[in-house]
């Protein structure tokens, strides 16, 4: 782990670039006016985030960009100073769709590059320019991509100094050694971005991830926003979990700060998604405080394989990822 002054605590990656192990995540529910992306960004940026997360899916990248832009004019930090990951959504799978899906973010950006470019789902959707295409029957419909084809256009990518890192986004180990195992293969995933959380604590896939010198980054890890449109209503608050907030009262701190340090104590880059000013202040403050071993043994007793977002649409699909246990 590598510490500048600003205390922006890194992880370098498989191919050499690195990655600040706490980072701001910027998805919002639909109903969510964009423009909160971009407040919640500069606040974000104010308060120390460097690593900013996002997607072609958000539609919220003009106002992603235009913060970022912002904070670079005030001169709060340069480019360089930030590490943005964007995705590669299910419609454009096609290797040759990619460099113009990343092409497209990066207008809406404004940026010559990201720091990070990742599959955000394995299985490919009917390509075209609607986001979730349906059939008659308000069904998703899927297609087949060969996964190698497509990661062989994001290892193009990065040739072409679009993005300096590549990654993928849930996926399961199977899925992985598929690309590891490709021939041919340039660069490998450097990291695999999953939900995870003391409910879903994905231990087998870290260790498969860390026997791989792929790191996983934690989406969702502070639960869910449950949005009804991917998540059932009636899952259980992980933040109203007694333990978490027993350990937390003990530290003086949130149940949200110790689900974040949890995932930095197992070696996991950590997502923190907020709009409120206060939980961004709040969410960046993990630094100071460390869990005991007994914490720790305590919020890995609290996994119940409990996932949020099922992508239950997606289950005959042949690289759907969660029929397997890891």
């Amino acid at each position: 782990i590598m510490t500048d002054l600003k205390q922006s605590y890194s992880v370098r990656l498989n191919d050499g670039h690195f990655m600040p192990v706490l980072g701001f995540g910027t998805y919002a529910p639909d109903h969510t006016p964009k423009s909160q992306a971009a407040e919640a960004t500069k606040v974000a940026i104010d308060v120390g985030f460097r690593h900013i997360d996002s997607a072609y899916l958000y539609q919220n990248e003009e106002e992603v960009g235009q913060a970022i832009w912002e904070k670079i004019a005030d001169g709060t930090v340069k480019r360089e100073d930030i590490f943005y990951t964007t995705k590669l959504w299910a419609t454009f799978l096609r290797p040759e769709l990619v460099r113009p899906a990343l092409e497209s973010s990066l207008k809406k950006l404004g940026l010559d590059y990201v720091d990070l470019f990742i599959i955000h789902v394995p299985f490919a959707m009917k390509a075209g320019e609607e986001l979730l295409p349906k059939n008659a029957s308000g069904e998703i419909i899927l297609e087949t991509v060969d996964l190698c084809d497509t990661w062989e256009a994001l290892e193009k990518c990065k040739d072409a100094g679009l993005t300096k890192s590549i990654g993928v986004s849930n996926f399961n180990h199977k899925l992985l050694e598929l690309i590891l195992n490709k021939p041919g293969l340039k660069y490998k995933p450097t990291c695999n971005q999953v939900e995870c959380h003391p409910y879903l604590n994905q231990s087998k896939l870290l260790e498969f991830c860390k026997s791989k010198d792929i790191v996983l980054v934690a989406y969702s890890a502070l639960g869910s926003q449950r949005d009804p449109q991917w998540v059932d209503p009636d899952s259980p608050h992980l933040l109203e979990e007694p333990i978490l907030k027993s350990i937390a009262k003990k530290h003086s701190r949130s149940p949200g700060q110790v689900a974040l340090r949890y995932q930095l104590q197992r070696g996991v880059v950590v997502l923190a998604k907020s709009f409120s000013e206060k939980r961004i202040k709040e969410n960046f403050q993990i630094f100071d405080f460390e869990l005991t071993p007994e914490d720790v043994k305590a919020i890995d007793g609290l996994n119940r394989n409990l996932r949020y977002d099922k992508l239950q649409f997606a289950a005959n699909h042949p690289y759907f990822p969660f029929s397997e246990e890891y």
